[in-house]
């Protein structure tokens, strides 16, 4: 029968490329020389954390790391940037958590407006990620359409991975 899966994952090793790429940019960039500022990726923890010395820095520095993300593909919306805080002297600290895989409560939206389709598939939640399944692959081509079209109401980037016939 066939299938595939839809899944929210995030490419870590091109995250950590644009991390390089923004440490490089900043530290030529003028209105950085002689400041401090930290830009950390953490693969284990799935998060970035970024500090610097006032707020308008910290503000330029998220700038540039988004937009290196943007441009090597990585989805915006996997992004959960914490609140910025105090970091012993002078330094403010912000730290970015990277939503990897689908949660319980997105899954449970992508699994409704499967069913709200009334196409003739069966969407399961399976660890984190949802399998949909059915007898015809018209179908399932379908259901990535329309999960493509609802992406923005769902609030997730979704990716649709191995498919079965």
């Amino acid at each position: 029968m066939p299938s595939f899966d839809v899944v929210s994952e995030i490419n870590l090793q091109e995250v950590d490329n644009a991390v390089n790429q923004t440490q490089k940019e900043i530290a030529q960039r003028f209105d950085f020389k002689g400041k401090k500022f930290d830009l950390e990726f953490d693969k284990a923890k799935s998060e970035i954390k970024i500090s610097a010395d006032d707020d308008s820095r910290l503000s330029s520095l998220y700038d540039v790391l988004t937009s290196r993300l943007f441009k090597r593909g990585v989805e915006l919306g996997s992004l959960n940037p914490g609140k910025r805080e105090q970091a012993g002297g002078m330094m403010i600290r912000q730290v970015i958590a990277l939503k990897q895989g689908l949660e319980q409560e997105p899954a449970k939206k992508v699994v409704k407006l499967i069913k709200d389709s009334k196409l003739k598939v069966e969407a399961a939640i399976q660890d984190k990620q949802v399998r949909v399944t059915g007898k015809n692959i018209d179908d399932l081509q379908a259901v990535i359409q329309l999960l493509k079209e609802n992406q923005d109401t769902l609030g997730i980037p979704l990716q649709y991975t191995n498919m079965r016939r």
